[in-house]
């Protein structure tokens, strides 16, 4: 059976803060899948019922305070895993997967790396690297697998409101762009590019400044596919509205909609 499917993805900035953010969102846009990163809850203080009422699972990786990322879907979720299944711990819970009417489903919270040569930006070109390692095990480029989240790069100067004043600098350094590249190289296409070649698309914009008055952004939020899914892109925007929302998040949420996904009934 084929049926049209939408993903969105938001770095949330604490899911307890911006519930109502939350589901609002999920009022006005009704996603198959919604994938949430910087959750920054406990297990236990995890909000589901509010979801629960609307007739929507979640499961999530948490930290209480930091990082967590969580998937939404009116769907069942199966095969739900945390972390890179690669036999090493991560101390920070920064990924999640789980497979929603057939499609593999992974929401990365990827490390923002703090300044260039510091130990946490050793610790994201590892994470990065261990991403990369984790999809050549674990996964197939020819089924259909979608990597979202909050990647904390930039990929080239196209996604970024002053190339100059970033270059080299943590979310647009070459490690960095050279490490999205490597997920690119096993089977996996940015979705918003393939659908807007020149459109900024900016994701996050600081805080201070006016920046978003100026749209001094980055586009650091992403939706990536394997073929299959690329082959039945319908849309993929950034939704603006909620950064313009009494106390928002910093991100916007991007959303993916899926002209025709195969999908097998009996396995949903």
């Amino acid at each position: 059976m084929d049926i049209p499917v939408t993903v969105a993805t938001w770095n949330v900035n604490s899911l307890r803060s911006r519930l109502d953010h939350v589901l609002r969102f999920l009022d006005a846009h009704a996603p198959d899948v919604l994938c949430l990163q910087e959750i920054k809850c406990a297990a236990d203080a995890l909000p589901e019922e509010p979801f629960r009422e609307r007739g929507y699972h979640i499961a999530a990786a948490c930290q209480k305070t930091y990082n967590g990322v969580a998937i939404v879907s009116p769907f069942p979720m199966t095969d739900v895993r945390e972390g890179f299944a690669d036999g090493e711990p991560d101390p920070q819970a920064r990924l999640i997967a789980a497979t929603v009417r057939g499609i593999r489903v992974l929401n990365a919270y990827v490390p923002n790396g703090a300044e260039v040569g510091s130990d946490k930006y050793a610790y994201k070109l590892e994470w990065m690297a261990r991403l990369a390692d984790a999809l050549r095990r674990h996964h197939d480029p020819y089924r259909p697998t979608l990597l979202c989240g909050d990647f904390n790069v930039a990929p080239d100067d196209r996604d970024v409101h002053d190339p100059k004043a970033w270059a080299g600098k943590v979310l647009c350094s070459a490690p960095e762009r050279e490490g999205v590249a490597g997920w690119r190289g096993w089977g996996l296409t940015d979705a918003f590019r393939h659908l807007h070649p020149d459109a900024p698309g900016f994701s996050w914009w600081d805080y201070r400044a006016g920046a978003y008055e100026g749209d001094r952004g980055l586009r650091i939020d992403h939706i990536w596919v394997t073929r299959p899914l690329a082959a039945c892109l319908a849309d993929c925007r950034v939704e603006r509205a909620p950064r313009e929302w009494d106390k928002p998040s910093d991100h916007a949420p991007v959303v993916a909609t899926f002209g025709g996904v195969a999908f097998d009934p009996e396995n949903p």
